[in-house]
């Protein structure tokens, strides 16, 4: 039997003939069966248990991920066909990656959903239309990748509503990375919808086309290794379409040499010579299999005759299958019909009505065959074959491909491209547009003017080192000034984003300097990033942090002459300018009118989602929570309506920061959920704030401890500082709450530590823990140095924040006689702020100091108070603090009852409060990245818990969640 003639081949479409979709390909064994062929899986039980699992609990209503992992040719495609035969009663969808369409953003996302398009109009508006900008079904701002994530897992949701669903994405590894992202971000957020999703993809070192291909965004799912079959069934798959008569030896070494690889078993014996198989001398030594095949295939392709390898060459280099512009490239060439024959007898191709190749490698080995001169006139030949109106980023995408030297007609073709793709969101493309179109630029200028704006799109790409590639074709040639403060500034970022470390400050500062002659308002705004590159950088700062970019923006505003509006980003300059270089007096007179002119309404949404941050972070150094709660709230709405993603985790964490410090940790809670949620979504790093604030808050010495470690590590190969600032902070703050007062004072001494003309919030946060903690731990002379430090940065703000715990840390420091004033002082003016926590500690030890005075009636007073609001707020240790000063003065701390809430999980709690809030399950799903249905799900859980029936129900009982 010949085994290619039987097989059928492994690419099709679809019934709807929407796009190319996998069909049977079965290389481990084929059997008759009632006159007929029918593929058998041999030696994959185990598999096959596994993927009948995941069939059975999608079929139970659950949902499930999963990804093939393994080598070319190992039977992973075999088991996706096996797994859609077993789907009785699924609706199935399918979509393979190809190696040539990996920069045509969300064209692999596009064929996959292309069948369940009207869910779109079930979608949140703002996720619907991000999907259609995405397909190209409408127009619009380029989409967010974070929002067609969403609404692929909604658009999947949907599907799976009356039937469930089957998605197969094979050969992920070639899909576009766009595509692969919004898959991924899907399947690891699916839960009760009825959706499985199974990925298969090549092990992560094997990419032989493309050194250096990224790895797809499927880390985190759960993963099958698909290896080798086992030495029975490799032997008995050979025995099954070897001719006898075969010698042992040969059979044994093919598989030890192919690893029982089902592909590379049977095409390295169909290559056997019988000499080969008789006595087993002829076969070549181990060598990387992957190239092995490619190698055989080549040779089976050079055999062929030129006008049929021609025709084959043209079929390689366009993915597309359409056998119509195959025919039409081909005659472009002189290449008849009848060329095509001698390719389907070596079973090499079918054409019909898709050109399908019988692997992949084949089509590698085709197009790599051929010598350079070869590709390029394949190439301009599908370019004069496609239709510049229907399809020209693939017409463009051609002619870069088949011209060999520089051409600025081409060249503007792709920019023209990258444009288009720009407005799809298509990042990767307009980047991969934009490098070629570099390379095809003749003239010098407009080459640098073209590698800027590559590196600028590939940096935001995510791919710095191929941006640092292109910036330094931009630097290759003598720059202007204006040139080079971009080029500047654009390697400063790439920095910056890349570790936020310690040489991003000086970068920026270089940038903004060259920058200044040029364009004043970049030129301050880039003083302004290297100012925040230096809050981030902190004592970590290499030659230069905070203070000598504050001192470089203060000279560079009083010498260059400025003619524009002030902006809120030059009062905000102007303000941290003068706060940092002379100090919190002279520095708060000059923020306020900044921090007014960020809640102002006229802010635009670019600035607002600039410079809210370091707005909020001003405030929160002035000790103005009024105002800071006010900046964040605007940030996370601004985020959200904007649906820059990248932009969430920071507007998100400074949104932690304030509920922390008002209480409201639960909520702080879930939303470090969606922290980690967002950050994972667009693969950034996951700020780790929020943690150590949570854990500090909450008393969890264990998880603070290891949270501490890993955020020390990482800031020290980072050179993000004030991390280390946050982590010694947050230590001081729950070593006071345990109190381990000694263990707090060590813990504030690099913090407080930290240069006085540099700003930081956890600086002055550390000295309020460093006051309690020394005068505590009976260290007078550094509470009292600490507390006269903690005036300078509290008495010139005024707020009663501000005034409040510098009344709390003077009573600590005061005598006797003095502290029950500055105590009261403490507690009234706390209490007029929503600072919950500090007015709690301020009870706390108005109480202890009572109870030391012998007024245990007093004492209990407060003290029960401070137990009372550290319990309802959750911040244990401090309540276990309260609890001991409490029984001392002869009462017993009243004992919590234990309550269903406490029995959700953060994201149920999360659940809850947006429940009483007024949203619907869409709007939910839509907020914490789950789909209605998933939210249906915790719901009924919620309900168990909780011993409710309803939602309104569900809003009585979550008032306290």
């Amino acid at each position: 039997m010949d085994h290619e003639d039987d097989v059928p081949p492994k690419t099709g479409r679809d019934s709807t003939g929407r796009g190319r979709v996998r069909a049977t390909w079965r290389l481990d064994a084929v059997r008759p069966v009632r006159g007929r062929v029918t593929a058998v899986l041999r030696g994959r039980a185990a598999e096959r248990e596994r993927l009948g699992g995941l069939l059975d609990d999608v079929r139970s209503g659950q949902s499930r991920a999963l990804v093939l992992r393994g080598e070319a040719g190992v039977g992973k495609t075999a088991l996706l066909d096996d797994l859609a035969a077993r789907a009785r009663g699924f609706r199935i969808v399918r979509v393979a990656g190809v190696q040539s369409e990996m920069e045509l953003a969300f064209a692999g996302l596009h064929q996959l959903c292309a069948p369940m398009t009207d869910g779109l109009a079930r979608l949140p508006s703002p996720q619907a239309g991000a999907l259609r900008a995405a397909f190209g079904l409408s127009a619009g701002q380029a989409p967010d990748r974070f929002l067609v994530g969403l609404a692929t897992l909604g658009l999947l949701a949907e599907a799976a509503r009356d039937q469930p669903l089957l998605c197969l994405v094979d050969d992920a590894q070639w899909l576009d990375q766009a595509s692969v992202q919004a898959l991924a971000f899907a399947a690891r957020r699916l839960r009760a919808e009825s959706v499985a999703m199974c990925f298969a993809t090549r092990v992560p070192d094997e990419t032989p086309d493309v050194p250096g291909l990224p790895e797809p965004p499927v880390a985190g799912l759960p993963e099958l290794t698909v290896t080798g079959l086992p030495e029975g069934e490799a032997r008995a798959l050979l025995r099954s379409v070897l001719p006898g008569p075969w010698d042992g030896r040969a059979l044994d070494r093919i598989v030890a040499e192919t690893r029982g690889n089902p592909l590379a078993l049977l095409e390295l014996a169909k290559d056997s010579t019988p000499a080969d198989l008789a006595g087993g001398f002829g076969l070549p030594g181990t060598r990387a299999l992957t190239g092995r095949l490619q190698e055989l295939y080549q040779r089976r392709v050079l055999s062929l005759p030129s006008r049929t390898r021609r025709l084959l060459l043209v079929a390689a280099a366009e993915p597309g299958g359409d056998p119509g512009l195959l025919w039409r490239a081909a005659d472009r060439l002189a290449v008849g019909i009848e060329a095509v024959t001698p390719a389907i007898a070596a079973g090499l191709v079918q054409i019909d009505d898709q050109v399908r190749f019988r692997h992949p490698l084949v089509r590698s080995a085709v197009y790599w065959a051929a010598s350079p001169e070869e590709r390029c006139r394949a190439h301009l030949a599908l370019a004069e074959a496609t239709d510049p109106r229907a399809d020209p980023d693939r017409r463009a995408w051609h002619a870069a491909q088949g011209t060999r030297g520089p051409s600025e007609d081409v060249a503007a073709q792709l920019v023209r491209s990258a444009d288009r793709a720009r407005a799809r969101g298509g990042l990767a493309a307009v980047a991969a547009f934009l490098a070629r179109a570099v390379e095809l630029t003749p003239d010098p200028a407009r080459r640098q003017e073209r590698a800027l704006a590559a590196a600028r799109a590939t940096h935001r790409a995510g791919t710095p080192g191929a941006a640092l590639r292109l910036l330094s074709v931009a630097e290759a040639g003598p720059l202007d000034g204006f040139r080079r403060g971009q080029a500047d500034l654009l390697r400063a970022q790439i920095a910056f984003a890349t570790d936020r470390g310690a040489d991003a400050p000086g970068l920026l500062l270089r940038a903004a300097r060259q920058l200044e002659p040029h364009d004043v308002p970049l030129a301050r705004e880039t003083y302004l990033e290297a100012i925040s590159a230096g809050l981030f950088a902190g004592p970590l700062a290499t030659g230069c942090g905070q203070l000598e970019a504050a001192e470089a923006a203060r000279a560079a505003c009083v010498t260059a002459e400025v003619t524009h509006a002030a902006r809120p980003a030059d009062l905000l300059l102007n303000g941290l300018t003068v706060l940092i270089t002379e100090g919190q007096a002279a520095g708060v007179p000059e923020l306020r009118p900044a921090l007014e002119a960020f809640e102002s309404p006229g802010l635009s949404s670019e600035e607002g989602l600039g410079w809210l941050w370091l707005a909020g972070v001003a405030a929160a150094a002035l000790w103005d929570g009024e105002a800071w709660d006010r900046l964040v709230t605007r940030h996370v709405r601004l985020a959200r309506e904007s649906g820059q993603a990248t932009a969430l985790p920071l507007a998100l964490t400074a949104r932690i920061a304030v509920d922390a410090f008002s209480g409201e940790l639960s909520a702080a809670a879930a939303l470090a959920e969606e922290v980690k949620a967002v950050s994972e979504a667009v693969r950034i790093s996951y700020p780790p704030y929020s943690d150590l604030h949570l854990a500090a808050w909450t008393g969890r010495e264990a998880d603070h401890a290891a949270l501490v470690r890993t955020v020390v590590a990482e800031a020290m190969r980072r050179g993000e500082g004030s991390a280390l600032l946050v982590a010694g902070w947050s230590k001081a703050l729950l070593c006071n709450g345990l109190g381990r007062y000694e263990e707090a004072l060590r813990a504030t001494a690099d913090v407080v530590g930290h240069p006085r003309r540099e700003t930081s919030a956890a600086v002055g946060w550390a000295l309020v823990e460093c006051v309690e903690a020394a005068a505590r731990s009976g260290a007078p002379g550094r509470a009292a140095d600490a507390f006269e430090r903690l005036g300078e940065l509290t008495r010139p703000s005024g707020t009663d924040w501000a005034l409040g715990v510098e009344a709390r840390s003077r009573a600590l420091v005061s005598t006797d006689a003095e502290a029950e004033e500055h105590y009261r002082e403490a507690v009234d003016r706390l209490g007029r702020t929503a600072i919950r926590g500090e007015l709690a500690r301020a009870h706390l030890l108005y109480g202890e100091w009572l109870r030391r005075e012998r007024r245990q009636r007093d004492a209990r007073e407060h003290l029960r108070t401070a137990h009372e609001a550290f319990t309802a707020i959750g911040m244990e240790a401090f309540a276990e603090r309260a609890a001991r000063e409490l029984l001392a003065t002869g009462e017993q701390a009243r004992k919590r009852t234990a309550e269903a809430a406490g029995e959700l999980t953060a994201q149920e709690a999360q659940i809850v409060r947006l429940v009483r809030d007024g949203m619907t399950n869409t709007e939910i799903g839509a907020r914490i990245f789950i789909s209605p249905r998933t939210v249906e799900w915790h719901l009924r859980n919620v309900f168990g818990k909780l011993g409710v029936t309803s939602r309104r129900q569900l809003q009585r009982a979550g008032a306290g969640v």
